[in-house]
């Protein structure tokens, strides 16, 4: 007894150090594979730093999940639409300006108490709840647990800035011309949110049957986490605002690579290899299901500059003959974004948040198309930046394409700042930032264990 009492006499008077628990984190996402892959990366990161990282999702992307060793529990609605079944409503849910509606009112909405009952089972006994801006039943889930909760999102204008005016102009404006643009993006935004008060009317009626409070509209402020906002984007890619939620951290894109080591097939290693860096066209994973006339012309474009092309069109949705196509081009499934992109003279995409961060990291010059949701806001910036040009899908031809990228290709101050901006982000570590800031949440959310 007397020994024991000595040894802690002892020990006591050193340092104590914080002995790192296990968490058990779920992250709960929806949508199409640049909503899915950062919450992989994270999700990767976790697991070596020796979590449990367990991602909710829908049941499309099960085997996806489990193939990078990653738990997974299935969260209704079960996926975006059937593709081959519903390709009118697809058509709308990507091409009109009310995309995002379309969305929330008949993807996600009819499905919220399955998703509520879904989420509930999958954060049963675990320590923090990770959230995607479109998983409306997280708030839902964390109030009524107690659960520790995080909230996240991938593109700026989630944020709805009233600082962040959405002009393409890199031209200085007065003091007087930017307060003008503030007033007139507050009421562009305050509009928005008038039209939009009834898509969130499921969840008020939810709520009022858990017997929760009313809370923040939770398609825009109530999205929100009131303890920590992971911004999953470079600073790079745009700058905090003041309106920002003061507990936002700006973490840098999580880039998912694993996917990436079988390399590029033989096939594409052959074309590369074999002539001058072509101009690679993609449309992500759900654009690509309704390209219109983006292949066919891009394809044109590039032979009339005298460029070779690389079409990313996806998996089974191969829209053009390729006999069809022009010489010196190359239509593919997929590739890898991350290996595929740096060996381009330039990339035309949809300015989607997963392709963007890619293709800024790549540090080649871009023509973004937008087609629908945060797509436009993203070449916007991409402009600003200096990195991109910007063509309507309404102006797309193959001589208007041609023409965007000769100003693209033969202007230099495109390449150099294409140069410069990919080196910012490669310097980047938006996974361990965004693991660094939950693990500090988590540690002084729960009382850590001391060694004595």
């Amino acid at each position: 007894m007397h020994n024991r009492t000595n040894h802690k006499e002892k020990t006591s008077s050193k340092p104590k150090t914080i002995q790192k628990t296990r968490k058990h984190i779920v992250l709960t996402t929806y949508g199409s594979f640049g909503d899915l892959h950062p919450y992989m990366a994270i999700a990767l990161e976790l697991k070596s730093r020796g979590h449990r990282a367990v991602i909710a999702t829908s049941e499309i992307y099960h085997h996806k999940i489990e193939a990078e060793g990653i738990e997974f529990h299935a969260v209704r609605p079960n996926g975006l639409i059937n593709t081959e079944q519903e390709g009118a409503f697809l058509k709308l849910l990507v091409d009109c300006q009310r995309g995002s509606e379309y969305i929330i009112n008949y993807q996600l909405m009819p499905h919220l108490r399955a998703s509520y009952s879904d989420l509930m089972d999958a954060v049963y006994g675990a320590d923090l709840l990770l959230t995607h801006h479109l998983a409306f039943a997280g708030s839902l889930v964390a109030e009524k647990t107690g659960i520790p909760w995080v909230s996240s999102v991938l593109s700026p204008i989630l944020f709805m800035s009233a600082y962040d005016s959405p002009s393409v102009s890199t031209l200085p404006v007065s003091s007087y011309e930017r307060a003008l643009e503030q007033v007139a993006n507050d009421s562009r935004i305050r509009h928005f949110q008038w039209s939009a008060r009834l898509w969130s009317a499921p969840v008020r009626q939810l709520r009022a049957e858990l017997g929760l409070q009313p809370g923040y509209n939770p398609i825009f402020e109530g999205q929100h986490s009131p303890n920590l906002v992971l911004a999953l984007f470079s600073q790079v890619f745009t700058s905090s605002q003041p309106d920002w939620c003061p507990q936002t951290c700006v973490t840098g894109f999580p880039f998912y690579d694993r996917q990436n080591r079988e390399g590029l097939s033989p096939e594409l290693v052959n074309f590369l290899e074999s002539g001058a860096p072509p101009i690679v066209f993609t449309l992500g994973s759900l654009m690509v299901w309704t390209p219109g006339n983006f292949y066919l012309e891009g394809a044109i474009a590039a032979q009339k500059l005298g460029y070779r092309a690389i079409l990313l069109m996806g998996q089974g949705v191969h829209h053009l003959p390729v006999e069809e196509l022009p010489a010196g081009v190359l239509a593919v499934d997929y590739a890898s974004h991350a290996k595929i992109f740096p060996r381009a003279a330039a990339i035309v995409h949809h300015g989607g948040v997963g392709t963007t961060g890619q293709a800024l990291r790549s540090g080649r010059p871009m023509l973004v198309v937008p087609y629908a949701h945060d797509q436009p806001d993203n070449a916007v910036r991409l402009v600003r930046l200096g990195v991109a040009r910007m063509l309507e899908r309404h102006q797309y031809t193959a001589d208007r394409v041609a023409s965007e990228l000769k100003h693209l290709l033969c202007n230099p101050s495109y390449t150099a700042r294409s140069t410069e901006v990919g080196d910012q982000i490669r310097a980047e570590d938006g996974v361990g930032v965004a693991c660094d800031a939950i693990e500090t949440y988590l540690d002084a959310s729960v009382p850590t264990q001391l060694n004595s």
